[in-house]
């Protein structure tokens, strides 16, 4: 890989897509193993720049300019300094609400302009999504002009809550009396967070773009909680997050996730260490018992374990063990650079490490037991647990956001599958202010075979984890001339449409595709989408839809994820075993027996 040009995969550029699609996969998810997206390091060094100049100094430079604490290069002056923190968490949810953090740049699938966010938000007549029908005055799907002013609106008060200086605050003068900038102003944070509240039930993209599950809370401590109690709530919150991920890795699914995500590091030269985490390159691409040590001992057990010693720990030895392990967990994913690219989140999460569990021990006052009332502790644990509790019992009815599933494997996704030509519809959308990913790398230069090769590689990435052997299945029973098709990657063609995605299903179900139908009109059979919801944790199953855009839901059912974490990536053995469980026809194909092949051949056992 050189520094402008990447790994591309070594096919035959001409004569690779006239290729069956399963062998097509196959030949890719090889390449993944060892080469990951195969990315230039200069799409690497775009994201540490960015990473480096907007993110860490810019929002280093106004939180402590706006504070009176400079000058910023000056850490050791103020990294355990309240404000700051309430500022870099401000401009975190400034930059994520732009789209300028998460899901930004070529690994989230916006090459050409690499910005989605904002030139989406604030512009009429694009797609929202609202959460809930049943909320009144949310109707419809196109953004009006109200809602732009709304979404602006929320940009302003963000800017406005970051840049005026703190005002003084008794309880924090009370345990820190040498203290002389203050916090930032309750007063300046209640229209953000109604703006934003505002905002997502008018469009949960913008909400969850703006990672309101984790940053509502932490403005609503800043807002209402006296300072000690203000400081063990934001220790609630992390940790919350913190043992919730851990806890949504619990499964089959997360084991699949570590080998790509390896594989796709640009810190991680080694082609043996990358193949170390499959069980038998090339003819076998599971994870292996590395990547399931660690899945399970460096993912689960340190995102379940760590938090709950650093929450409980009054030895400052074990604390800053602990502390040093959380921000290094944060760096290493940072490393990896996964595709939805949460770069500014990890990073905040490292300092916020440091911040509240060094910066604010609990030997110092600030243990769970310090709070003012244990009814204050009770509720707000309870309020902090209400949705991931609710999202692993019943996925549908959560976002894998709110419901603390980063990284964890168990995602809603869904494969879109375009017959001939039908693809370039989407082109035809009005106010849509980007084109088709495929496109979009043909206006950079890419010959038009280049670029869907290298759009295919998405599909093949989402191949080697569980639920992509049970969306391709669900193709291949459904089209029979599949490898005529063009299959899409949902997660990144629904960037494409709405301006973010973070790997969260429930932003391109029925809604988004009523949505495009409308303003597309897409005849029968034109644009299939195959979709499957999370795991529930009591459950052994995954539900998926198949949808037809012109007619609806046309088929419901489930797979036995073991069957999905079974199988190769490319299914030599044929589709896993689905059961319908309700069909829009009566029509026996609809349903074919266990290894077929959707072309009415047998495969091989």
């Amino acid at each position: 890989m050189g520094f402008k040009t990447g790994d591309f995969p070594p096919v035959d550029v001409e004569t690779f897509l006239d290729k069956p699609l399963r062998e097509r996969i196959r030949t890719l998810a090889l390449h993944w193993v060892e080469y990951g997206f195969g990315s230039p390091k200069v799409i690497h060094a775009t994201y540490v720049v960015k990473l480096l100049v907007l993110y860490m100094l810019g929002g280093a430079a106004v939180a402590t300019w706006t504070s009176g604490l400079g000058p910023f290069w000056d850490v050791a002056h103020w990294w355990n300094e309240p404000i700051v923190y309430q500022k870099l968490v401000l401009w975190t949810v400034l930059l994520e609400t732009l789209g300028l953090a998460g899901s930004w740049g070529p690994m989230a699938g916006k090459f050409k302009p690499m910005t989605g966010g904002i030139l989406f938000w604030a512009r009429p007549g694009t797609i929202r999504l609202r959460p809930w029908r049943r909320v009144p005055f949310t109707s419809g799907d196109r953004r009006t002009p109200g809602d732009v002013v709304l979404y602006l609106a929320l940009l302003a008060t963000l800017l406005v809550a970051l840049l005026l200086p703190g005002v003084p605050s008794a309880t924090l003068s009370a345990v820190l009396p040498e203290n002389t900038t203050g916090l930032v102003d309750p007063e300046l944070l209640i229209a953000p967070m109604a703006l934003l509240v505002m905002c997502g039930l008018r469009d949960k993209t913008i909400f969850l773009a703006a990672r309101g599950e984790q940053y509502l809370p932490a403005l609503v401590f800043f807002t209402f909680l006296p300072f000690v109690d203000m400081i063990i709530a934001l220790k609630l919150l992390i940790v919350a997050v913190w043992v919730g991920a851990g806890v949504s890795k619990f499964g089959l699914h997360f084991s699949n996730v570590v080998p790509p995500m390896v594989s796709n590091s640009p810190c991680v030269p080694a082609k043996w260490f990358k193949r170390a985490h499959y069980r038998d390159f090339p003819r076998d691409i599971r994870p292996s018992k590395v990547a399931g040590s660690l899945a399970h001992i460096g993912g689960t057990t340190v995102e379940i374990v760590t938090p709950l010693v650093l929450l409980f720990s009054t030895d400052p030895y074990v604390t800053l063990a602990a502390v040093a392990l959380m921000a290094l967990f944060h760096l290493f994913i940072t490393s990896t650079f996964p595709l939805a690219v949460p770069l500014e989140w990890n990073i905040l999460f490292a300092f916020a490490s440091v911040f509240l569990f060094w910066g604010f021990p609990a030997w110092s006052g600030y243990g769970i037991a310090d709070m003012s009332s244990p009814w204050l502790t009770a509720a707000i644990t309870a309020g902090l647990l209400f949705f991931p509790v609710l999202g692993n019992l019943r996925p549908d009815l959560v976002s894998f956001l709110p419901s603390m599933r980063q990284y964890a494997g168990n995602w809603a996704s869904a494969l879109w599958a375009f017959a001939p030509g039908a693809e370039d519809k989407l082109n035809s959308m009005a106010h849509r202010p980007t084109k088709n990913q495929v496109d979009q790398l043909q206006a950079m230069g890419y010959p038009a075979p280049v670029a869907e090769i290298t759009m295919q590689q998405t599909i093949a990435w989402r191949a080697m984890h569980s639920q992509g052997r049970g969306l391709f299945s669900l193709l291949i029973r459904h089209i029979p001339d599949l490898d005529r098709w063009t299959v899409r990657e949902a997660e990144f063609g629904c960037n494409s449409l709405i301006g973010f995605n973070f790997g969260d299903g429930h932003l391109h179900n029925e809604d988004l595709i009523r949505a495009v139908q409308s303003r597309v009109g897409f005849a029968p059979g034109e644009w299939i989408v195959v979709w499957v919801e999370s795991q529930a944790i009591h459950s052994k199953v995954q539900r998926y839809k198949v949808i037809d855009a012109a007619l609806g839901v046309i088929e419901r059912g489930t797979w036995r994820v073991a069957d999905a974490v079974r199988e190769q990536p490319w299914l030599p053995n044929g589709p896993i075993p689905t059961q319908v469980t309700w069909s829009a026809t009566a029509q026996p194909a609809l349903a074919r027996p266990e290894g077929e092949n959707g072309l009415g051949q047998r495969t091989p056992a």
